[in-house]
């Protein structure tokens, strides 16, 4: 007997195709709404705007830990009830297929992405926000170009002040150039020119040639009578290059450590106090939030199943709304538990077992109790409401449509 089935390849085939188009929605629509608070950052510290892409990549992971269980749950939840409103779970229930065999293919998509969420919270992740810290970090200090500012007076090293009209071809050409350059000896140079373009040098990597096209050089000084006025095609101006100090080393905050570095420093007894809450919190947090994802078969199929002769999708919603509340209430706990006001284990594995116990009872009442419904009070409530609204709008709309009589008035009749 083959492992799966026909029917197991059908089921698998509903789950795939929403599971994956609402991983991708998820994502895109978390990466979309930080992305216009990153062009924003990186437009107000004048960056180059590739860095907002590489930013998002390194956001990915953390998006993806909320997402890959929101897709998984909803696609499982979709499939089965679309089993369900087209009377096809009612066969295969007929022919003796319970829910739990039913659940083969979910549960292998289940631990393969329970698998993948591993990798990516205690590797990925953890990576991911250093390197995220590491790029805001290079912008604010000017590492990555964003150190002069068009339209600004922009000083390097206190000696070379340097104001810019306008850049175009991503900062290649400039235009509107004015700069202002003092020496040791008590000089000044002013020079203004009406393009330019910065160009790498060789010979050394902490300066810079601004190369000048058309444009005057004024000297003035103590030792000079009258200014000094040049003309010039061409004129390379060296500028110094700010020093920028270096990134921390990864693990400034605990979101940065990997696995083995949780487990040596949580469980450690010569790693400061502090330290050790936070990695076991930590540790805990992206634990449970691992585990989670192999109940959530049972809560999809759970709340999947509308009442008969109803095509209600309340559980849509319902569902949508325990997994955030869940990933928040965690979220909450780690911090609560890093700060030493709870013990980790407890503030994150307790709510972990209440929200088991929940969803193993709401899946025993809709697998096992005839007739059985997980949010049934809610689904009666929901509609109650909705044959209220109906009623309610349904009579307004009858209030404001013309009375047949008046419509008919004065019109000759049909032989």
């Amino acid at each position: 007997m083959p492992l799966l089935t026909a029917n197991d390849r059908y089921i698998g085939k509903l789950v795939l195709v929403p599971m994956v188009g609402t991983f991708a929605l998820a994502a895109s629509l978390l990466i979309l709404d930080k992305m216009l608070r990153l062009f924003d950052f990186v437009a107000s510290e004048g960056g180059p705007v590739s860095v907002v892409f590489r930013m998002l990549a390194n956001l990915i992971p953390e998006y993806a830990g909320l997402a890959i269980p929101i897709g998984l749950m909803l696609g499982i939840l979709l499939a089965f009830r679309k089993l369900a409103t087209s009377s096809e779970l009612d066969v295969m229930r007929a022919v003796g297929l319970g829910y739990t065999r039913l659940l083969r293919v979910p549960y292998i998509f289940a631990v393969t992405l329970a698998g993948l969420n591993l990798v990516n919270v205690f590797y990925l992740q953890p990576l991911s926000h250093y390197y995220y810290e590491e790029l805001q970090y290079e912008l604010r200090s000017g590492a990555l170009g964003a150190a002069i500012k068009v339209g600004e007076f922009t000083t390097l090293k206190d000696k070379v002040a340097l104001r810019i009209e306008e850049s175009r071809d991503n900062g290649r050409m400039l235009s509107g150039i004015f700069a202002r350059v003092a020496n040791d000896k008590g000089q000044e140079l002013a020079i203004s020119a009406r393009q330019g373009q910065f160009l790498a040098n060789k010979d050394s990597a902490d300066t810079i040639i601004l190369r000048l096209t058309d444009g005057q050089i004024v000297q003035d000084g103590p030792s000079l009578a009258a200014p000094r006025v040049l003309t010039f095609s061409s004129h390379d101006l060296p500028i110094d290059l700010p020093k920028i100090e270096e990134f921390r080393q990864r693990g400034g905050k605990e979101k940065e450590y990997i696995l083995p570095e949780l487990l040596k420093l949580g469980w450690n007894q010569e790693t400061p106090e502090t330290l050790r809450l936070e990695t076991q919190a930590s540790f805990s947090y992206r634990m449970v939030e691992v585990v989670m994802m192999l109940l959530l078969p049972l809560l999809a199929v759970a709340l999947a199943i509308p009442p008969k002769r109803s095509t209600s999708a309340l559980g849509v919603f319902v569902s949508i709304i325990m997994v955030v509340a869940y990933h928040k209430v965690n979220q909450y706990a780690s911090d609560v538990a890093a700060l030493g006001r709870l013990d980790p284990i407890l503030a994150l594995w307790v709510p972990f077992a209440l929200f088991a116990a929940l969803i193993l009872w709401m899946y025993w009442r809709v697998a096992y109790v005839p007739g059985g419904q997980a949010i049934g009070g809610l689904e009666r409530g929901f509609a109650k409401a909705s044959a209220a609204f109906r009623k309610l709008f349904g009579r307004k709309r009858l209030r404001d449509e013309p009375d047949i009589d008046e419509t008919l008035e004065g019109q000759p009749l049909a032989a």
